[in-house]
């Protein structure tokens, strides 16, 4: 008689090979890692609603119970067999139907991604944000947080179409994937917002990568010819440790200096407000400035590039003169800093004096009505969230204010 060879063994299904690569994998992750993976894994692929450690517990007896079903029956038992087997029999699973593979990675996918861009959502965002800040503050690292948006995209839409606009948006997208490190990651978290999250990176290589983002994204938006300029990415960053240790507070501080370079940039777009440290923003020239008021939308507040040399001698004030009254609206919005303790230093003569208000074209200031004055002088604004400017004034008026003082109003000249 003729020995029969042995049945062939069938190859392992698609969904085994992922699970047995799945436990693989999972074995040289350490155990806390493990567990919230699993948590996870198991909420999703079957329904259930565990915790850490009871899905660590069930995903061992999984393993064991594999092990057991291969002995006893002498051929190799799947690992999806063995967990079918464990979940019913600990009437964990109500439905014995596990979600097949390519089915679980494609409502994965939809949960996770923006289906334009093809970015990680805003759900996504908030859980990775809070997991890297997490991170950092463990391993005493920085992490930079960046909010950007797309400048006129609502005129994008209203002047070229919203599929223009979705082109926009795409065109965003591609250009964050092309220049990010593979360790930073993208999200569009709104109708015309992104965010970044850059894992041990400092406020100039933050800045740095902006400005490239914001330089390809430029350059490639032309091909889309559109009917209109200045279709551009405005970007705010604020990095921890230095600027905070908490999500809120960092995304707070990345929203208001996003606004500051939005509006201040469309003076010069090449020009945007300085991160740096306190250093080397003694020896930078001046840049433009922007306050963010309650209002709306902030209005923009310019300063010159580079004043003038002011005069050193100081003459006598004039008589002071009202202030112009307007029969049209006035050319630039001019934002209260009453209560915020703005101030000015003074460099002639050395004082300190308070800012009233300030708009695109000067400031106004509270003086002692015994100090003078001289026509032009230097001071150096100090304005909440903004980094100190040194600017060159003009007197323009000057009128009484309560308490014995004047209200000075200023050009800044160039």
């Amino acid at each position: 008689m003729i020995a029969q060879p042995p049945a062939p063994v069938p190859p392992p299904m698609q969904e085994d090979s992922f699970l047995e690569l799945l436990a693989e994998t999972l074995a040289g992750v350490e155990e806390h890692a493990r567990s919230l993976f699993l948590q996870r894994f198991f909420r999703n692929i079957a329904q259930l609603d565990l915790s850490e450690s009871q899905s660590l517990a069930s995903w061992n007896q999984i393993l064991q119970q594999q092990q057991q079903l291969s002995d006893s029956l002498g051929r190799p038992v799947s690992l999806k067999t063995a967990m079918m087997d464990v979940l019913v029999a600990n009437t964990q699973l109500r439905l014995p139907v596990l979600v097949e593979y390519d089915d679980y990675r494609k409502l994965q996918i939809n949960a996770a991604t923006d289906g334009l861009t093809g970015l990680y959502n805003r759900r996504l965002f908030n859980e990775y944000c809070d997991n890297e800040v997490n991170r950092a503050r463990r391993y005493n690292q920085q992490l930079a947080v960046v909010i950007l948006d797309l400048h006129r995209l609502k005129e994008v839409n209203d002047r070229n179409g919203h599929l223009k606009g979705d082109e926009a948006l795409r065109l965003a997208a591609s250009t964050l994937r092309k220049t990010l490190r593979a360790s930073d990651l993208a999200f569009r978290i709104g109708g015309d917002e992104f965010a970044l999250l850059l894992p041990e990176t400092d406020s100039e290589q933050a800045a740095k990568l902006c400005k490239r983002v914001r330089a390809l994204y430029e350059s490639q938006v032309v091909t889309l010819e559109l009917d209109m300029t200045e279709v551009t990415l405005d970007f705010g960053i604020a990095v921890l440790p230095n600027d905070g240790e908490e999500k809120e507070a960092l995304l707070g501080l990345a929203d208001e200096r996003l606004y500051q370079l939005k509006f201040a940039g469309r003076v010069n777009t090449s020009r945007v407000i300085p991160i740096e440290t306190p250093q080397a923003r003694e020896t930078a020239p001046p840049v433009p400035l922007a306050v963010k008021p309650a209002a709306p939308r902030p209005v923009p507040v310019a300063l010159p590039p580079a004043p003038v040399a002011a005069p050193t001698s100081a003459v006598p004030r004039t008589v002071p003169q009202p202030a112009p009254s307007y029969s049209e609206r006035r050319k630039w919005e001019r934002v209260s800093l009453v209560g915020t303790r703005a101030s000015a230093t003074l460099s002639e003569p050395q004082k300190t004096a308070m800012v009233l208000d300030l708009s695109y074209g000067g400031v106004a200031l509270l003086v002692d009505d015994t100090e003078e004055l001289p026509p032009q002088f230097y001071a150096t604004l100090h304005v909440p969230i903004l980094p100190p400017v040194r600017v060159c004034l003009k007197q323009m008026y000057a009128t009484k204010a309560e308490g014995g003082r004047l209200r000075v109003g200023c050009a800044f000249i160039s």
